[in-house]
C-alpha cells in the first residue's frame, strides 16, 4: 500500500510503498477514504531531532475517516464495511483520564513515544491505517467521509476550546475568532450553533474573511494595527468576552490580550510561537484567564459528528488525491488553501 511517511527528522516526506498491516488482538484496519492536512503536520515536518517527544519514522495524518477493512480476533461490535472517523490523540488507555475519554490529557502523555495517530504512530495519509483499539472509532453513518475526517481535529479542537469557556458565552456576549483557516471557520459555525454570542472574525486574508461571512460571523475585519480598536468598538468599548486565537503568533496573541474584556477568557489554540509575559499588572486585563487547550475528548468527538450529521457544520474543503499530497502540503504552507485540504484515494 502507499503511505506518506516522514523518514526522519529534518527530512522531506516521502510517498512510498509499505506493507499493508494485518490487525491483531483489539486492532482495527480501516481503508482510508479521507485524510485531512493541517498546520500541525507542517510543525512535524519542520521539526528537527529532539524537537518532538516521539521518534521518526512514521506515516503522517491525524484526521482520518474510512471503512473497516478487517478486525483483530478480539474485536467485538465492529462490522467490516462500516464507516468511522478516528479519534486521534491516542493515550495510554489505562489512566483515569483515558478511561473517561479524555485521552488528549492522558496522565502518562510524557511517557508515551507518541502523541497520537500520525504523531509518532502511523497515521492515515495512506491507503490503510491500523487503529489500535475500537474505542478510537466514532461511527459517521451517511456523513461524507471527506466532511467527517476534518471534524476529528478541525472541528473537535475548536469545539473543545469553546466548551472550556461556555460560561462566558451567554446572552449579550462577544467573541473574537482570530485566524479563519481550517479550525477558525468551523469555530465560527460552532459558536453560531451553540451560543447566542456575537462573533467577530479576524484574518490577514480577504478570502478568509469572505469564508467567515459565509460561516455566519457578525463582523469580519482584516488584521491591522487598528484591529484592537475595531474589536473594542464593536463590543461596546469594553472589549470582547472571549478571544479564540487560532494562529498563536506574537502579533495575534498581543491583539488578543489587548482586545479582551476584564474577567475575559483568552484561549490560545494555534501553535504560532507567540508568547505573553504573565505578571500583575501585565498584558491581560484584571481577572483575565488564559487557557491552552489541546485537541478534544472522545465524547466531544461524538457531539461534533452529530452536529456534522445534522447539517450544522460544513467544512470548506479542497480535495487532493493521495498522489498529490506534496502539492497539498506546498499550498498549505503557502497559505493558499481555503478551509481544509483533504486527501482522498486516487
Amino acid at each position: 500500500m502507499r503511505a506518506l511517511r516522514l523518514p526522519g527528522w529534518g527530512l522531506p516526506p516521502v510517498l512510498t510503498d509499505v506493507d499493508q498491516p494485518a490487525p491483531r488482538g483489539l486492532e482495527v484496519l480501516l481503508r482510508v477514504e479521507a485524510a485531512g492536512l493541517c498546520h500541525s503536520d507542517l510543525h512535524v515536518l519542520d521539526a528537527g531531532p529532539g524537537d518532538m517527544p516521539f521518534p521518526a519514522p512514521f506515516t503522517l495524518g491525524h484526521e482520518v475517516a474510512g471503512r473497516v477493512a478487517a478486525v483483530g480476533p478480539a474485536v467485538t461490535g465492529i462490522t467490516v464495511g462500516d464507516r468511522y472517523v478516528v479519534y486521534g490523540p491516542w493515550g495510554c488507555g489505562d489512566c483515569r483520564r483515558c478511561v473517561a475519554g479524555r485521552e488528549n490529557y492522558c496522565d502518562r502523555r510524557a511517557e508515551l513515544p507518541w502523541a497520537g495517530m500520525g504523531l509518532g504512530r502511523d497515521g492515515g495519509m495512506a491507503d490503510y491505517v491500523l487503529v489500535p483499539a475500537a474505542r478510537h472509532l466514532q461511527p459517521i453513518g451517511e456523513l461524507d467521509p471527506v466532511q467527517a475526517a476534518p471534524l476529528s481535529d478541525a472541528g473537535l479542537t475548536p469545539y473543545h476550546a469553546i466548551q472550556q469557556c461556555r460560561a462566558s458565552l451567554d446572552d449579550g456576549s462577544t467573541v473574537a475568532v482570530i485566524g479563519v483557516g481550517g479550525l477558525g471557520h468551523l469555530a465560527i459555525q460552532l459558536l453560531r450553533a451553540l451560543t447566542p454570542s456575537r462573533v467577530f472574525a479576524v484574518d490577514v486574508r480577504e478570502e478568509a474573511l469572505a469564508v467567515a461571512d459565509r460561516c455566519g460571523a457578525h463582523l469580519s475585519t482584516r488584521l491591522s494595527p487598528d484591529t484592537g480598536r475595531v474589536l473594542r468598538a464593536a463590543s461596546g468599548g469594553s472589549g470582547v468576552d472571549v478571544v479564540l486565537d487560532f494562529a498563536g503568533t506574537g502579533s495575534t496573541v498581543d491583539l488578543a490580550a489587548a482586545s479582551l474584556r476584564a474577567d475575559g477568557d483568552l484561549v490560545v489554540v494555534g501553535n504560532g510561537g507567540g508568547h505573553l509575559t504573565v505578571r500583575k499588572p501585565g498584558p491581560l486585563p484584571p481577572g483575565g484567564r488564559i487557557s491552552l487547550p489541546f485537541w478534544g475528548t472522545r465524547p466531544e468527538l461524538a457531539e461534533v459528528i452529530a452536529l456534522g450529521r445534522s447539517g450544522a457544520l460544513h467544512v470548506e474543503v479542497e480535495r487532493f488525491p493521495l498522489s498529490a499530497a506534496h502539492e497539498a502540503l506546498t499550498r498549505l504552507r503557502a497559505g493558499e488553501l481555503r478551509g481544509r485540504a483533504v486527501l482522498t484515494p486516487d
